[in-house]
């Protein structure tokens, strides 16, 4: 073999596995970053539930201050516990429960939410690395294809 063409063959060998290579640490690449915005999206989910979880807190001091207040009101005019002043405390607690609800339903569809686009990070992850792997191997293909051509061309 004659040494250019021996050069030649061996560039197009060395160019295939340079590509593989390249191919290889942009798929580990695009998993781990894949992986870290899963796990962005994870934290996203658990600070969520923590503020919806203060949210409905609040919610309820502030239900148990005014009914504080409408009892305050009630017993200080003097009339009794019934009828309209008690409807209006019942209403009070009702309304604070169905407010809570929404609050937690809420919490449970945003973090649905954040549980679904991390899994689907992993899985967009995981079809880029599948792909840049078999890049790779086109690539360390194509560089040995192409030698053995030039190589026979030559020869």
């Amino acid at each position: 073999m004659q040494p250019l063409t021996a050069i030649a063959v061996g560039g197009q060998v060395l160019g295939g596995i340079m590509g593989s290579k390249g191919n290889q640490a942009a798929a580990r690449s695009a998993q781990q970053v894949a992986e870290y915005n899963a796990q962005v999206a994870e934290n996203e989910a658990i600070l969520l539930q923590r503020q919806k979880r203060e949210e409905e807190s609040a919610l309820r001091r502030q239900s148990d201050r005014l009914i504080s207040t409408q009892r305050v009101a009630t017993a200080t005019s003097g009339i009794r516990m019934s009828g309209s002043p008690l409807q209006a405390m019942a209403d009070a607690y009702f309304n604070t429960e169905k407010d809570a609800a929404r609050i937690q339903y809420a919490s449970s569809t945003q973090q649905m939410q954040k549980e679904s686009e991390a899994t689907l990070s992993r899985l967009e992850g995981q079809a880029t690395a599948q792909a840049l792997r078999i890049q790779g191997q086109q690539s360390l293909l194509g560089g040995f294809t192409s030698a053995v051509s030039t190589y026979g061309n030559l020869a």
